[in-house]
């Protein structure tokens, strides 16, 4: 027997505009005021129609902000943070599933652990070790007593200086200690068949050849997903890009945005041109999206089959 449900699909269809129209809203009123004069702005306020001036106003954002080469920022950090975390996490997964590793779930735990360390919570301490990367190595030579020694030996203590804050590395490195890559891979590896690695090694495929051969071509699809997690991660950091670069050639994207405002209090912000700014530093994202979610699709359609 087959239910009239028509109010319950009208009720369910009106959730769903509603939804819709709750997450486009700010998008269009994002798009509508950066087509605005300044002085518009001014006189009426956030605009609910477009005008006449977006490009203009991206034209400013060129040729007035630090906004390109922030971008250019953000683009190095998101993608390096992305490949490393998707290469590092595939690595440990395979060891931790596929290799007889003593201590493996213990060692699997501490990298779960991260999970509830993220950047903001430790963001003191690494800063710390990013200002300078040997600081650890320094405390355990003066725990230990060994610079006592080296300096009665050979006239001064050991004090290794490495700092690298206001780099590109310094800012992705810290982003890379996480752990969801890991458990994301090891759960795809312990849903394949436990016979297949024992087949490869039968047709004299070793450890590297499985890897890269059969292993790798089938975790395609969760290469690519959480590649576009980590990479929108990294390109909306906040926090550690404003910690760990003082200067505005060094900071990303979602800093500068920030700092278009101005900190004079009672001067009006110049809404047209951030908010053209925000559309500008949102196509990279959009377009990375859109590139990876054909792979996406087409790494669920060849699982269906």
């Amino acid at each position: 027997m087959i239910e009239n449900a028509r109010s319950l699909n009208i009720a369910a269809s009106l959730i769903l505009f509603a939804g819709i129209a709750y997450i486009i809203g700010p998008l269009y009123l994002t798009l509508s005021t950066a087509s605005q004069s300044y002085e518009f702005m001014l006189r009426n306020g956030l605009a609910w129609l477009p005008g006449d001036q977006l490009f203009s106003n991206m034209a400013r954002v060129f040729a007035e902000t630090h906004i390109p080469i922030q971008m250019l920022n953000s683009l190095a950090v998101a993608f390096g943070d992305a490949l490393a975390t998707c290469i590092l996490s595939f690595l440990s997964a395979y060891a931790i599933v596929y290799f007889r590793v003593r201590w493996a779930g213990a060692a699997f735990a501490l990298i779960l652990a991260t999970i509830m360390l993220p950047i903001e919570i430790r963001v003191i301490t690494t800063y710390q070790v990013a200002s300078n990367v040997f600081s650890p190595l320094n405390a355990l030579l003066d725990v230990t007593g060994l610079n006592d020694l080296i300096a009665e030996y050979f006239g001064a203590p050991v004090k290794l200086e490495w700092s690298v804050l206001n780099t590109h590395l310094g800012l992705i490195a810290p982003l890379v200690a996480h752990g969801t890559g890991t458990f994301l891979f090891r759960q795809f590896f312990l849903t394949l068949p436990k016979d297949l690695f024992k087949a490869a090694r039968m047709d004299g495929a070793g450890p590297i050849r499985f890897l890269l051969d059969i292993l790798l071509p089938l975790s395609r699809t969760s290469f690519a997903a959480l590649f576009v997690l980590t990479f929108l991660s990294g390109w909306t950091q906040y926090l550690w890009p404003l910690v760990a670069a003082s200067t505005s050639d060094m900071q990303t994207a979602v800093v500068g945005l920030a700092r278009l405002v101005p900190d004079a209090e009672g001067e009006v912000p110049d809404f047209p041109m951030i908010m053209a700014a925000t559309i500008i530093v949102s196509i990279i994202p959009l377009t990375m999206i859109a590139l990876l979610q054909r792979y996406l699709v087409q790494g669920l359609v060849l699982t269906e089959k």
